[in-house]
């Protein structure tokens, strides 16, 4: 399936996918544009299910890879650097490995390769502020109708918090992964920094990077700071 993406700037291409619940528009804003006048061609698109990008949310990940595959082969992009968050970045780090010849570099944050002890408790917990909090918040409810137009979005953030959407067992599947890859996590949140050292343990050729004054979603906490990290990073893969 071909995604719809906002795309902006002309050279090397490098595609920036969002987190949960957030569109290729409405994220990284920042770093599109700070690429951009570093002479990239940034591509961000909708994952399915979110902003202009229809289709269904039933077994979520073994759609993504191919979604991205099918909407670089429309734009007639050979190979990119791929960077994204949270369900971004599992999407990201799923297409680096199934498609390794169609990748440069990929950076992931805010995902595991290990279920945390608590993570039924976590999910629970995420589940009820979606229903108590986030659903009934008018001008929260009113802002994702704008951005994601006909897709359902209530099921689709149900759905990240059934049993066995998280495909732990796929991230994990590291160790023959041998694309460039980055590890961009935010300092605050303590079982993301545990996963970075999880990732290295299991394929060593892992860069970790660990951004001060953030949490989960890194690139908007340390705008600044994730892109000079995320530019570093895929410079060093041009002197490999």
């Amino acid at each position: 399936m071909i995604l719809h993406t906002t795309i902006a700037g002309e050279g090397e291409p490098l595609v920036l996918i969002h987190s949960g619940g957030m569109t290729g528009f409405t994220e990284y804003e920042e770093q599109s544009e700070f690429f951009c006048s570093k002479g990239y061609k940034v591509i961000r698109p909708d994952l399915r299910g979110h902003g202009k990008s229809v289709g269904p949310i039933d077994h979520y990940f073994s759609h993504s890879a191919d979604d991205i595959l099918d909407t670089l082969d429309s734009l007639n992009i050979v190979a990119c650097h791929i960077a994204g968050v949270s369900i971004g970045g599992i999407a990201a780090l799923l297409f680096a490995k199934k498609y390794p010849n169609r990748v440069l570099s990929v950076c992931f944050s805010g995902i595991f390769p290990i279920k945390p002890d608590n993570w039924e408790e976590l999910t629970k917990d995420e589940a009820e502020r979606y229903e108590e909090h986030l659903f009934k918040n008018e001008e929260v409810v009113t802002y994702l109708n704008q951005i994601h137009g006909e897709n359902d979005w209530r099921s689709l953030l149900r759905s990240f918090n059934e049993k066995d959407f998280y495909p732990f067992e796929e991230i994990a599947d590291v160790a023959e992964l041998n694309t460039p890859a980055l590890c961009l996590i935010g300092e605050e949140k303590e079982l993301e920094v545990s996963a970075t050292n999880t990732f290295k343990e299991m394929n060593q050729h892992i860069h970790l990077g660990i951004i001060p004054f953030a949490g989960h979603l890194v690139h908007r906490d340390q705008p600044d700071l994730y892109s000079q990290m995320l530019l570093t990073f895929i410079k060093s893969t041009h002197r490999n």
